[in-house]
């Protein structure tokens, strides 16, 4: 197992490419189920999570490979069992229920595992799917589902749902008729996969509002998509910037899709400008504390609180943390406060009051965006911080220490 071992207190400066999205090539090539024609899939991040996806793909019957950020997909003959010892470890797994059921009718899931963040039911994804046509049964930890052919219908979600959006967009894309998905998750990622669809031959209208409409087609043909880039790894590196003191140029950073981010950055002291070279960065006086509550997009995201909580812990006066999505996403809060920050949490609430410094200590990341911040709170910290438990990190950052490293970080690699 790794660790990252960091030497903080340097400022970062220079340009970082952004990767493309792992939230959004994830469901983009579960979609890939859905085709009866070859397809290339390029911006692809070369990310353990990734390879997952491949592999399962591969067991499904569809030819699978990766090369330097291309992913080419041949459609086969569809077996419809995804396995326990895949799924238990990526909780995207999950989002080939909707494909395998329009495409072959059946479908047999191991319930999914993934981050510790909390419980994350898949009952939405079901009730959507029995609603088109769909009966499911539980079987020793397998979801097993059977139809003839989805039918469009009219579905209301509880609860704006990602996961759920996705599955059921994709499912529609094949059915029967119109599907209209009303409380429909709004994220970019759902009109990247929609965007996917469409280049392939589906017809869909309205994602990114609250209201889809999908008017089923009988195939999906061939084509060749670039994945959007990951918001969440940019959100993370103009975090780096503003913790670190130093002034950082993105490239190929999605502006318009981190507003909620930008906003709460510039309220701390930040400045972000968008330019024709990409996003810069900086921070050019003392950091502010501001008050931040997680919501469905266009909201501020809970994939990005660990990291902004980060950088509350140097700013200046008492921050307020409001974790609405996930109940058990404060896991980081004991592990900076190891490195010396001031931080109270409350049932979903979190006061973090800024310290003058952080100090480098052992730490233990407990998921993905938490092992960001305490990266994060590592390059800012005096002396020497060791980050454990990295897997959780090489999930979701294509190769951050080395990102990092390009532009002054000192982060090294070492087996634990």
């Amino acid at each position: 197992m790794d660790k990252l071992v960091i030497e903080g207190g340097v400022p970062l400066t220079g340009g970082i490419e952004v990767s493309g999205s792992k939230n959004a090539a994830l469901p983009i090539l579960f979609a890939c189920i859905l085709l009866s024609e070859p397809v290339t899939i390029t911006n692809v991040p070369n990310l353990r999570d990734i390879h997952t996806t491949i592999k399962l793909l591969n067991m499904l019957g569809c030819t699978c490979e990766y090369n330097d950020h291309r992913v080419q997909v041949q459609p086969g003959n569809l077996l419809p069992e995804a396995p326990y010892d895949l799924v238990r470890t990526m909780r995207a797994s999950v989002l080939c229920l909707g494909p395998l059921l329009a495409r072959i009718g059946q479908a047999r899931v191991a319930l999914p595992g993934g981050c510790a963040i909390g419980a994350r039911p898949v009952d939405q994804h079901l009730k959507g799917l029995e609603q088109m046509g769909a009966s499911f049964q539980l079987e020793e930890g397998y979801i097993i589902g059977r139809c003839r052919q989805l039918k469009g219908a009219h579905i209301s979600f509880d609860m704006p749902t990602v996961g759920g959006t996705e599955n059921l967009l994709m499912a529609a894309a094949l059915a029967d008729g119109e599907t209209v998905l009303e409380n429909a998750a709004r994220e970019p990622e759902i009109v990247d996969l929609a965007n996917f669809l469409r280049a392939c031959g589906a017809k869909i209208e309205g994602h990114g509002t609250s209201v889809i409409r999908i008017q089923g087609v009988t195939s999906l043909h061939d084509g060749e998509y670039p994945v959007m880039p990951d918001r969440i790894e940019a959100g993370t590196f103009l975090v780096a910037a503003g913790i670190t003191g130093g002034e950082l140029m993105l490239r190929n950073c999605p502006f318009k899709d981190l507003e909620a981010v930008i906003l709460k950055l510039r309220s701390m002291g930040m400045e972000i400008t968008n330019t024709p070279e990409g996003v810069l960065a900086r921070c050019a006086g003392p950091l502010r504390g501001t008050d931040v509550k997680t919501q469905p997009y266009p909201g501020f995201p809970t994939d990005m609180q660990a990291q902004l909580m980060a950088l509350m812990c140097l700013a200046e006066g008492a921050s307020v943390v409001e974790e609405s999505i996930f109940e058990n996403r404060f896991m980081h809060v004991l592990e900076l406060m190891r490195m010396g920050a001031q931080i109270k949490v409350s049932g979903h609430t979190a006061m973090v009051r800024g310290v003058q410094k952080l100090t480098g200590a052992p730490v233990m990341a407990s998921d993905l965006r938490a092992s960001a911040s305490l990266v994060l709170a590592g390059l800012a910290a005096k002396g020497v911080t060791e980050v454990r438990r990295i897997y959780h990190l090489d999930r979701g950052y294509e190769s951050i220490e080395h990102k990092l490293n390009a532009v002054g970080a000192r982060i090294r690699r070492e087996k634990e």
